[in-house]
This record gives C-alpha cells, sequence and structure tokens, in this order.
C-alpha cells in the first residue's frame, strides 16, 4: 500500500481496531470508545473487509483474534504511538483553560493518603480538568496501561509493558496503627501477640511483612482483612487490632481521630511506590504537566526540605 492508498483508511478504525482487540468484546469496547454497540459492529464489518480476515472468531461466549488479527495489531501499534507522539506533541497545554479527561490509576494506599493533596492543586490550576481514577496494583497495572484504560499510574509495581516508563517516588516506609491508649512503644512480643488487621485488595491473609517477621523466626495473627485502608479509622479505635501501613496513609488514618502511628519493632524490608506511564503519552503537554505534579505532591519531601 503506498501512501495515496492510505486516504481510503479511516485512522478511527483502526483506534477502533485496538480497543477490539484488548477488549475482545463488543460492549466493553463500545463504552470505552464512548459509541454504541451498533457502530462498533459497523466498524468490524468494515475492518473485516480492510484486512480480508474475520480478526475476531466466537469462541464459546468470548470472542478471540484470529492469528492475522493479532500479527496486525503487532505491526499496527508501534506505528500509532509514533502518530499519537506526534499529534501530542503539536498541541499546546494551558491548564487554567484545558479540559481534558485525565485517567490516573492509583493503589488504594496512594488515593486515600497522597491524592487529596494533588487533586486540590489540579483543581487550582485547572479546574476545567476531568479526572477519572481507576484501583490499580501491582497485578493490574500493566494490562491497563497497555489498553490504554489509564494513562499514568501510582502504586508499587513489578513487570510492566515495555513501552512502560517508571519513576520511583518514594519508599514504602511502615507505620504500625493502633488505637488502644497504652503507654509507650509496642515490643516485638506485643506486636506478634497482639491481633492485627490488614488491608488487602485480594483478600490474601499475608504480605511482605510476615516474610520480615519470618526471617527473625516470628509470625503475627491476621485475624481480619478489608480492601481499603479508610474503614481502619473506625475498626482499630479502642480496640487491641494492630494494622501496618504506609506512612503516608498512616499520616492520613491518624489525623483528627484518637489513632497513633508508631515504628515497627523490627526492621522492615522497603519497597518503591513509583509513577509508571505510557511511552504513547511521554511527550503529550497535558500528560507532562500531570506527571510533574504527581511528582510535586506524591514524592517524599527532601530531607530538611
Amino acid at each position: 500500500m503506498n501512501r495515496n492508498d492510505l486516504r481510503r483508511v479511516d485512522m478511527n478504525l483502526l483506534v477502533i481496531f485496538e480497543t477490539l482487540m484488548f477488549e475482545k468484546n463488543l460492549t466493553r469496547a463500545a463504552e470505552k470508545l464512548f459509541l454504541g454497540q451498533p457502530a462498533v459492529s459497523a466498524a468490524l464489518a468494515r475492518l473485516r473487509d480492510l484486512f480480508d480476515d474475520p480478526l475476531l472468531v466466537r469462541n464459546g461466549r468470548v470472542f478471540e483474534p484470529t492469528a492475522r488479527a493479532l500479527a496486525i495489531l503487532k505491526e499496527l501499534q508501534p506505528a500509532m504511538d509514533t502518530i499519537s507522539c506526534a499529534v501530542s506533541r503539536a498541541r499546546e497545554f494551558n491548564p487554567a483553560t484545558n479540559r481534558d479527561t485525565f485517567r490516573i490509576g492509583l493503589s488504594d494506599d496512594a488515593e486515600f493518603g497522597l491524592f487529596p493533596a494533588l487533586l486540590k492543586q489540579m483543581r487550582e490550576e485547572a479546574p476545567e480538568v476531568v479526572i477519572v481514577v481507576r484501583r490499580v496494583n501491582f497485578l493490574l497495572m500493566s494490562a491497563m496501561l497497555g489498553s490504554g484504560e489509564i494513562s499514568v499510574g501510582v502504586s508499587y509495581t513489578t513487570e510492566l509493558p515495555a513501552n512502560a516508563k517508571r519513576r520511583k517516588l518514594r519508599d514504602l516506609r511502615v507505620n504500625v496503627l493502633r488505637g488502644d491508649d497504652r503507654p509507650g512503644a509496642l515490643t516485638l512480643d506485643e506486636y506478634c501477640a497482639r491481633p492485627h488487621a490488614l488491608v488487602s485488595f485480594s483478600g490474601d491473609l499475608s504480605g511482605n511483612i510476615d516474610n520480615d517477621l519470618a526471617r527473625l523466626g516470628r509470625s503475627r495473627r491476621v485475624v481480619l482483612a478489608v480492601p481499603q485502608f479508610s474503614g481502619l479509622r473506625s475498626i482499630l479505635a479502642g480496640t487491641e487490632l494492630l494494622a501496618s501501613v504506609p506512612d503516608y496513609a498512616a499520616a492520613a488514618l491518624i489525623e483528627g481521630t484518637g489513632l497513633r502511628a508508631d515504628d515497627p519493632p523490627f526492621p522492615i524490608v522497603t519497597s518503591d511506590l513509583s509513577m509508571v506511564w505510557s511511552g504513547v503519552t511521554d511527550n503529550d503537554p497535558a500528560e507532562r504537566w500531570l506527571r510533574s505534579k504527581i511528582v510535586e505532591h506524591m514524592s517524599a519531601p527532601t530531607p530538611g526540605g
């Protein structure tokens, strides 16, 4: 196909094709593209004609991409990334008047402990933008970046898509939350003897802290797992329960309450809270502004600052 032949290709069709390959579902693709399902069905018919291939075939109750569709996607994505970057660099960004929609992925601790200050600053500088926050963790981050559901995420991260970029924001240091009124700091024996509440996205009853305790030949007794940090305020108050949480989440939880935060009575291996983003948006002026605000409000304070 030469350059003149490209005039026959509707770029919107290629965007729909990419979304269909990720979603494998016409309804979900339509919702993500803000289109009606009939429009997506019609676009799929045109795509099948364009590529002379079924592209998506039904397998039971789901659709699966054909081998040809996967090969097209592999070739098409880098080209679409390049086009997206070129268009993004061409447009100016004025936060005072911009009306973009930013899609941010946040782990629960980052949303609870760090997002309020970021939101306040963004609302002051860019009052017309729309902010959509999606819940992420290290298991979801890669897929949500790859599919475009989010353009940037803040969480503990592991493997990421090949075109993703990452920047460390801070160490994930731990405080021990308690709602009792006993004086003095916790000892290791007290920490291990008392019941624990755990914030767990998946419902697991153990975490990295249990590995740190195991290295000392010790263990703790987790009696409660909850899905988000906000509930700990009322759960811990006036009880023997302890909760080990990131220091920035602890600071938000104890504000205006009777809870207090202790240093842990044993060494805990720190992990990183990172900001990750798609390489597609690396040079987008609006997304660069957003990332600068995230760094400003979610990074650890510099010593002595």
